[in-house]
């Protein structure tokens, strides 16, 4: 009787011992999923491959959902230098700011005034276990004006000046072209695409944004008073000169055409003096040579 009652006892055990195994085993595994669930992830829905130009401040944004008690960093990568972490900024550069409304996820790095070297990869992390991290490239350029033709102008008194100042990289929508002759500013009116004038329109301004950034200056009946240094200047790119002279009674192209013989002809001359000099030399040394050897 002993023996049966220690059997049926032994049996139960046993299988209470399977029940509580099985039951542990699934609120582990139910706990595993739960933390799983509830760890933080990134929006990949953004832009990573940002490009600005020089000056022009720029944002890399970044949305953790789910953040719950972590930290958002973000990290410079080619130094690995800490610049903010959560809403405190961790860099002596005051270019450098997270900006993140209460309660929102987007964390977004602004830096102002961004320089060339300020390009490479910045990462946005998460202080989670394991680390997530989320790249982002930054490019940020230098835009150059170029202004159309020749350094110098040469145009007949009465005939129209077209200067033409080119942009063909980077946000040009965010950019707009001043014309300054001199250090005075041509200023504007209210008309779209021109500029101060008087005697009817004479001087206008028109910039199109189609292929590239294209402002063109026009002076038309074009007066002496005309002649003078001007300068494209972009507010996202470096500015672009050229002088204009306005001649009377000489054809402009005769001028442009007699500058650009003067230092050939200089150098002509050069050359045939040392030419000159050289056979001076050779025919002296032959006329002594051979006053050595006359007989007489």
């Amino acid at each position: 009787m002993l023996d049966k009652l220690t059997f049926y006892v032994g049996v139960y055990l046993l299988l209470l011992h399977s029940k509580i195994k099985v039951s542990l085993s699934s609120t582990m595994m139910l706990t595993t999923e739960e933390s799983a669930g509830l760890q933080p992830y990134f929006d990949f829905d953004v832009q990573r491959n940002i490009t600005v130009t020089v000056g022009q401040t720029g944002f890399l944004h970044c949305r953790v959902e789910r953040l719950g008690d972590k930290d958002v960093a973000w990290i410079r990568k080619r130094d690995l230098h800490i610049l903010t972490t959560g809403s405190s900024t961790y860099t002596s550069d005051q270019r450098f700011q997270v900006i993140r409304p209460e309660n929102s996820i987007n964390w977004t790095l602004q830096i102002k005034y961004p320089q060339v070297r300020d390009s490479g990869v910045y990462e946005c992390q998460i202080n989670s276990e394991p680390k997530m991290s989320l790249s982002y490239e930054l490019n940020v350029i230098e835009l150059r004006a170029r202004i159309l033709g020749p350094s110098d102008i040469f145009v007949k008194s009465g005939s129209e000046i077209i200067m033409t100042c080119v942009i063909q990289q980077g946000p040009h929508d965010l950019s707009t072209v001043f014309w300054y002759k001199g250090n005075t500013l041509i200023q504007s009116t209210t008309q779209d695409n021109s500029i101060y004038t008087t005697e009817n329109q004479r001087i206008t301004v028109e910039t199109d944004w189609s292929d590239g950034l294209t402002s063109r200056l026009k002076i038309r009946r074009a007066v002496q008073s005309d002649t003078g240094n001007y300068t494209c200047v972009p507010t996202m790119a470096i500015s672009s000169s050229v002088y204009a002279h306005v001649i009377s009674g000489e054809h402009p192209a005769a001028m442009q055409h007699n500058a650009a013989i003067r230092p050939v002809l200089s150098l002509t001359s050069i050359l045939l003096l040392y030419v000159t000099l050289l056979v001076h030399i050779v025919v002296s040394k032959q006329f002594k040579i051979w006053h050595n050897h006359d007989p007489r």
